[in-house]
């Protein structure tokens, strides 16, 4: 069985919903990133292919979300995140998640550079605004969120993150 579903969402157009309870730790979907996009291949609107539907990875490498997961909308206070495991990418439940509920992650997790938007999330944590890099969110924020980076991101952004890393340090 699967063990999600696209359903339309309160927080922004169509959602992916869970059709069973989720266990924190669990993988909820794997992303299928074949789809790359770059000159010789690009984006074909007249087929439902959109920028907004596209992810963006290590080196600058540039996909498009497949179904379900290109639903998967942006909170403040995601269930789940992202992280690469071997060379597939896999949302894994940061909590458990019930039936029925929007699966979340927070697209600024693993972003530096990026459009700036009005988050609609409704949680008690939501930002607002939400920033354009995982570097401009507060710093507890970022120190919550070190853990779940994709090691592609770390190493790509090594200066930044050794120095967030001694001001985390410096802070206990």
């Amino acid at each position: 069985m699967l063990k999600v579903t696209v359903a339309s969402s309160q927080i922004h157009g169509l959602g992916v919903f869970a059709r069973r309870d989720i266990h924190a730790g669990e993988t909820v979907l794997t992303i299928d990133d074949r789809r790359v996009v770059d000159e010789e291949h690009p984006l074909h609107p007249e087929s439902g292919e959109f920028e907004h539907h596209c992810d963006y990875l290590a080196g600058g490498t540039v996909v498009l979300m497949q179904y379900p997961e290109r639903h998967i909308n942006s909170s403040c206070d995601p269930n789940t995140y992202v992280a690469t495991i071997g060379a597939t990418r896999h949302v894994i439940a940061r909590r458990r998640i019930r039936v029925g509920e929007e699966i979340t992650y927070d697209y600024i997790i693993n972003c530096h550079g990026g459009a700036v938007w009005q988050c609609h999330c409704g949680s008690p944590r939501c930002r607002g605004t939400v920033v354009s890099s995982f570097f401009e969110l507060p710093l507890e924020l970022q120190r919550e969120y070190l853990p779940l980076l994709n090691e592609w991101f770390v190493q790509e952004h090594g200066k930044k993150i050794a120095a967030l890393r001694n001001a985390i340090d410096h802070r206990l």
